[in-house]
Protein backbone atom coordinates (compact mmCIF):
# COMPACT_ATOMS: atom_id res chain seq x y z
CA UNK A 1 0.00 0.00 0.00
CA UNK A 2 0.99 3.61 -0.52
CA UNK A 3 1.58 5.98 1.80
CA UNK A 4 -0.58 8.94 2.22
CA UNK A 5 -3.10 8.39 -0.31
CA UNK A 6 -5.64 7.16 1.72
CA UNK A 7 -8.22 9.11 4.17
CA UNK A 8 -8.00 9.43 7.65
CA UNK A 9 -10.77 6.83 9.63
CA UNK A 10 -11.99 8.60 12.39
CA UNK A 11 -14.86 8.76 14.97
CA UNK A 12 -18.20 10.08 13.25
CA UNK A 13 -21.28 10.89 14.67
CA UNK A 14 -24.43 10.42 12.91
CA UNK A 15 -27.54 12.48 12.99
CA UNK A 16 -30.97 12.05 12.08
CA UNK A 17 -34.04 13.88 11.13
CA UNK A 18 -35.97 12.73 13.64
CA UNK A 19 -33.34 13.74 16.60
CA UNK A 20 -31.83 10.58 17.17
CA UNK A 21 -27.80 10.21 16.82
CA UNK A 22 -25.42 7.47 17.24
CA UNK A 23 -21.40 7.27 16.59
CA UNK A 24 -19.58 5.56 14.00
CA UNK A 25 -16.12 5.11 11.57
CA UNK A 26 -16.04 6.98 8.68
CA UNK A 27 -13.85 9.71 6.70
CA UNK A 28 -16.22 12.06 7.07
CA UNK A 29 -16.61 13.94 10.87
CA UNK A 30 -20.64 14.58 10.76
CA UNK A 31 -23.05 12.56 8.29
CA UNK A 32 -26.71 13.46 8.25
CA UNK A 33 -29.56 10.92 7.58
CA UNK A 34 -33.33 11.19 7.08
CA UNK A 35 -34.22 8.29 8.20
CA UNK A 36 -32.42 6.10 11.20
CA UNK A 37 -33.52 2.84 12.85
CA UNK A 38 -35.31 4.40 15.28
CA UNK A 39 -37.90 5.99 12.69
CA UNK A 40 -37.75 3.61 9.81
CA UNK A 41 -41.06 1.95 9.39
CA UNK A 42 -39.68 -1.31 8.82
CA UNK A 43 -37.93 -1.22 12.50
CA UNK A 44 -40.83 0.56 14.39
CA UNK A 45 -44.11 -1.24 12.81
CA UNK A 46 -45.79 1.53 11.87
CA UNK A 47 -46.57 3.32 8.30
CA UNK A 48 -45.45 6.58 7.78
CA UNK A 49 -44.67 7.95 3.75
CA UNK A 50 -41.91 10.44 3.65
CA UNK A 51 -43.04 12.68 1.20
CA UNK A 52 -39.80 15.41 0.82
CA UNK A 53 -40.95 16.71 -2.32
CA UNK A 54 -44.44 16.60 -2.78
CA UNK A 55 -43.90 13.44 -4.93
CA UNK A 56 -46.91 11.49 -3.56
CA UNK A 57 -49.45 14.40 -3.90
CA UNK A 58 -48.27 14.74 -7.58
CA UNK A 59 -48.90 11.50 -8.87
CA UNK A 60 -52.01 11.00 -7.02
CA UNK A 61 -53.31 14.56 -8.80
CA UNK A 62 -51.33 13.21 -12.22
CA UNK A 63 -53.34 9.73 -12.39
CA UNK A 64 -56.18 10.70 -10.62
CA UNK A 65 -58.46 10.18 -13.32
CA UNK A 66 -56.78 7.31 -15.53
CA UNK A 67 -58.21 4.25 -13.35
CA UNK A 68 -57.79 1.22 -15.63
CA UNK A 69 -58.08 1.77 -19.53
CA UNK A 70 -58.87 -1.60 -20.87
CA UNK A 71 -61.83 -1.78 -18.08
CA UNK A 72 -62.91 1.03 -19.67
CA UNK A 73 -63.09 0.01 -23.09
CA UNK A 74 -66.05 -1.76 -24.10
CA UNK A 75 -65.54 -5.47 -25.38
CA UNK A 76 -66.86 -5.00 -29.43
CA UNK A 77 -64.04 -2.37 -29.71
CA UNK A 78 -61.44 -4.88 -28.22
CA UNK A 79 -62.59 -7.27 -30.99
CA UNK A 80 -62.81 -4.38 -33.99
CA UNK A 81 -59.04 -3.57 -32.89
CA UNK A 82 -57.52 -6.79 -33.14
CA UNK A 83 -56.41 -7.51 -37.36
CA UNK A 84 -58.45 -9.79 -39.35
CA UNK A 85 -56.53 -13.11 -40.32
Amino acid sequence: MKDGIHPDYINTVVRCGCGNTFATRSTVPEIKVDICNVCHPFFTGKLKFVDTAGRIEKFKSKFAGAGYASLKRKKGAVAAEAPAS
